[in-house]
């Protein structure tokens, strides 16, 4: 069983996080098709009652969207979220592409919103745009979360240094595109280190002081890997970085339980306990009151 570690802290503009307890990101999704319906905010017909007027021309988010994502913003703080991700960019397996512009237009009303109203917010831009990320962070972001690990820009790791701001970066095989087609490794565990030391390496010699380490739950990945990778995922302590996991209704819940993202709290939850005992220093999470109930009953275990 994994104690707690680690001396690690994050440098928030200026605002140092300590992670020697697990902290929780909640996802705040700016996209009319994340998998999961109520984790979509901005948008007219958001899930769990966040639904706001649309424009008048069909734009996006929805002007009524915009104060769902204020009211979800501040029940995730409420309920114990240490961080808040916003994207506007769906990364479902097929999803369509968007170009910095249109993800930029998304995102910004979001944020922007999101600080007006808690100006303490630590809040997260989900992007692996450049643009986007510079753009987020002088509305307010301060964490760049990039599915790519840099790759799909070859300006980001550059401009996140320039920022100064905590940088995760992901395992994934491909785009969200293509990430699913037929996806194989020899050794998911050594293979995903390998990758994460490399693109840790690399973030660190463009200049970024903060790196966190993500596995990638899920991201070109089978369910079979991603057991695999879970049961492995104390082989991650060599790097020597932060691991944010991202595991909430997956899957790789609810394919095994056979049934819907919309069923699979309680399977988020078991897999969240085990995320933790195996390591885990931030969960990327759906649902904040129940995670934060996983991390307290973590601490009890390690009181």
């Amino acid at each position: 069983m994994t104690s707690k570690s680690n001396g690690y802290t994050l440098d928030c503009k200026g605002q140092l996080i300590p992670l020697d307890r697990p902290r929780l990101m909640g996802i705040l999704n700016a996209t009319e098709d994340s998998f999961f319906a109520d984790s979509r905010v901005g948008v007219a017909g958001a899930g769990s009652g966040l639904s706001g007027s649309a424009s008048g021309g069909g734009g996006f988010p929805a002007a009524g969207g915009v104060s769902s994502a204020v009211d979800r913003a501040g029940r995730m703080l409420e309920e114990g979220a240490d961080f808040l991700d916003v994207g506007g960019q769906s990364t479902r397996p097929g999803a369509r592409a968007l170009d910095a512009a249109e993800e930029t237009d998304r995102v910004l009303p979001v944020i922007e919103a999101i600080r007006k109203h808690y100006p303490h917010a630590l809040v997260s831009i989900d992007t692996y745009h450049s643009g986007v990320a510079r753009a987020a962070v002088e509305a307010g972001a301060v964490i760049v979360n990039d599915i790519s690990a840099g790759h799909l820009d070859p300006l980001m790791l550059e401009t996140v240094a320039a920022l100064r701001v905590p940088y995760i970066a992901m395992h994934m095989r491909g785009t969200p595109q293509t990430m699913q087609e037929a996806p194989h490794y020899e050794d998911i565990t050594g293979d995903v280190l390998t990758y994460l030391a490399e693109a840790v390496h690399r973030a660190q010699q463009a200049g970024i002081h903060d790196v966190v380490a993500d596995p990638g739950f899920g991201f070109g990945k089978t369910i079979a890997h991603n057991y695999t990778l879970l049961r492995g995922l104390d082989k991650l302590a060599i790097l020597d970085r932060p691991l944010l996991i991202g595991l909430s209704r997956k899957s790789m819940i609810y394919k095994t339980l056979g049934t819907t993202a919309e069923h699979a709290l309680n399977g988020t939850t078991a897999l969240h306990m085990a995320a933790l005992l195996k390591g885990a220093h931030i969960l990327r999470v759906h649902d904040v009151a129940p995670a934060r109930e996983v991390v307290r009953l973590w601490q009890a275990l390690h009181a």
